[in-house]
């Protein structure tokens, strides 16, 4: 997070959690025209399973820490306020957020280049002080939590059925679907 979406989160994580729910974390995209404060809320870690955040629960966030935005005046100049859920591919914000998703897949985009890179995807394996450790590709690459710029989770469309599952040579796994590859990487023959 940048200086100023930690110095929001610092203002604003009180209101959000009087209103039962939890700051995840904010973005703050600076702008010549305007910039946008994007505030992603969640539910308390007890009630996750249960609990969701509305469309409801937005709005009222969105009421109180406009309200507070306009007392405090922390942004100067124009700026949009977007208050959201997390969503499926849900940003990463702290260390303990990917403690959380051990084993989960993640986009991560490096402040610094590391090991000759600045974004990578990979399985988090797991998290100790302020150190992550990510499977990209069979190799394992530990990354300092203060070097990571942005993170998401890659979410699993497969298994969330919203795309077909794929078998190991990245074919359509269902039975008798068009485009079903064979081992040798060819479509079977069509029954005549």
């Amino acid at each position: 997070m940048t200086e100023k979406a930690t110095q929001l989160s610092a203002l604003l994580a009180p209101t959000v959690e009087s209103l039962g729910l939890q700051l995840l974390g904010i973005e703050y995209l600076p702008a010549p025209g305007g910039s946008v404060v994007r505030v992603y809320l969640d539910v308390p870690e007890p009630e996750s399973e249960t609990r969701h955040v509305t469309i409801e629960d937005c709005e009222a966030v969105s009421r109180e820490i406009s309200a507070q935005l306009d007392v405090e005046d922390p942004i100067s100049g124009n700026y949009t306020l977007e208050v959201s859920s997390p969503g499926v591919d849900r940003p990463l914000f702290a260390p303990a957020q990917f403690a959380r998703f051990v084993g989960e897949r993640a986009k991560v985009g490096l402040k610094l280049p590391q090991d000759g890179r600045r974004r990578l995807t990979g399985t988090i394996v797991s998290v100790e002080g302020g150190s992550i450790a990510f499977d990209v590709d069979g190799q394992l690459l530990t990354v300092a939590f203060d070097n990571i710029d942005k993170a998401r989770l890659v979410p699993d469309w497969a298994a969330l059925g919203l795309a077909p599952a794929r078998d190991g040579a990245g074919g359509d796994a269902r039975p008798g679907k068009p485009g079903r590859k064979s081992a040798a990487g060819k479509r079977p023959p069509k029954a005549g």
